[in-house]
């Protein structure tokens, strides 16, 4: 499963100058709104230094990496509920996204136009808020037009989803976002069929300047302030440094670089590990002489749906998992050796797979 991330956030704080240097794409990065008008999409790799241990170990032919997708989305503005500026299509490129990126500005700069005419990060926040709230209003508004005729005809189950819904409209209208409140099975079933924005988990990005990257500032500590209530996280980078960092050749030289802002990683991996904790993945790996490959699965999995990320057939027809713990395979250097010392697990179909387990899965169909 590849995880789907939209970069959204008002024009001119660094959304597209961030998905660059994240990428290596090429969306337009201009000091004017709506300089990128499609979504562009960049493929980036799941930094895993336990890639590296197995590779070390297994001597594959090929090593493959988990993957993460950033959507740059179009630029928003204040009306973009009704189609003002590009608001259909940001609207609409949202909406196909596993989790919102929001990119806020908290940087000073004379020399880049900020459409509010000053930083002001809870201006930022709050013009996407509010467009994603009235556009969420209206699905709410059209499912409820439909569910209430079943309710007056004495339909129990619409009768009830019409009050949850109608509790979800009233929280909407006052500012606040779905994912704050649909918070039983109930509630979120009710909401399920019509995929609120407001209700996708979320990310904040605080865009800092290069001095700012460790500590923050005045602007990033008003955003995380803003943001308590949804116990929401904030991360800290800095678009410049992490567009430098991009222009490296080698991991020694990003390296260097980061030691010289006080840094131990990039704002990339930063980001990569705040989205699988946002979204609850979590890695395995299979490793053989072909290729050793890290593959992502929601935390909680268990074997067979696991082996179902890899080809439906193995999850159709599985049997049995074998499983090596990675300090196991450290320990004892190879697949043979973990065998002969009883380190290799063979686990059924109600195991829960963890965080770093190397997997052989048997199948039959």
């Amino acid at each position: 499963m590849a995880l789907q991330c939209g970069i959204v956030g008002l024009p001119n704080v660094g959304k597209s100058t961030l998905f660059n240097a994240l990428s290596n794409a090429k969306a337009e990065a201009a000091n004017y709104p709506f300089c990128t008008i499609e979504p562009n999409v960049g493929v980036v790799t799941v930094p895993d230094g336990r890639l590296q241990i197995l590779e070390g170990l297994v001597s594959p032919q090929k090593v493959v990496p988990a993957v993460i997708e950033f959507v740059d989305i179009a630029g928003l503005v204040k009306g973009a509920s009704k189609g003002e500026g590009l608001g259909n299509q940001f609207l609409a490129n949202i909406r196909e996204v596993d989790a919102i990126i929001h990119v806020i500005r908290c940087f000073q700069d004379d020399n880049v136009v900020h459409v509010a005419g000053g930083v002001d990060p809870l201006f930022d926040k709050e013009v996407i808020d509010t467009e994603l709230q009235l556009k969420d209003i209206e699905s709410v508004d059209k499912k409820l037009a439909r569910l209430e005729r079943a309710a007056k005809a004495g339909d129990a189950k619409a009768r009830a989803e019409v009050e949850i819904l109608k509790q979800i409209k009233t929280g909407l209208e006052g500012g606040q976002n779905a994912r704050a409140l649909a918070q039983s099975d109930e509630e979120k079933a009710a909401i399920a069929d019509i995929f609120l924005l407001t209700a996708k988990p979320v990310l904040y990005v605080a865009n800092v300047d290069e001095g700012s990257v460790n500590t923050g500032n005045r602007f990033s500590e008003t955003l995380q302030e803003a943001v308590k209530s949804e116990n929401a996280q904030v991360i800290l980078i800095s678009a410049a440094i992490e567009s430098q960092i991009a222009e490296l050749e080698t991991e020694d030289e990003r390296a260097l670089f980061l030691s010289e802002y006080g840094l131990t990683e990039s704002g990339l991996s930063k980001l990569i590990r705040a989205a699988y904790t946002l979204l609850n993945l979590i890695t395995y790996f299979t490793a053989g002489v072909q290729e050793v490959r890290a593959w992502t699965i929601h935390r909680g999995d268990k074997a067979p749906a696991a082996a179902g990320v890899i080809h439906s057939d193995f999850e159709r027809g599985f049997i049995k998992a074998e499983v090596i713990k990675l300090e196991d395979y450290q320990k004892f250097k190879t697949e043979a050796a973990c065998r002969e010392a009883g380190k290799i697990g063979l686990e059924g179909k109600e195991y829960v797979v963890q965080d770093g387990d190397i997997m052989h899965f048997r199948f039959n169909v």
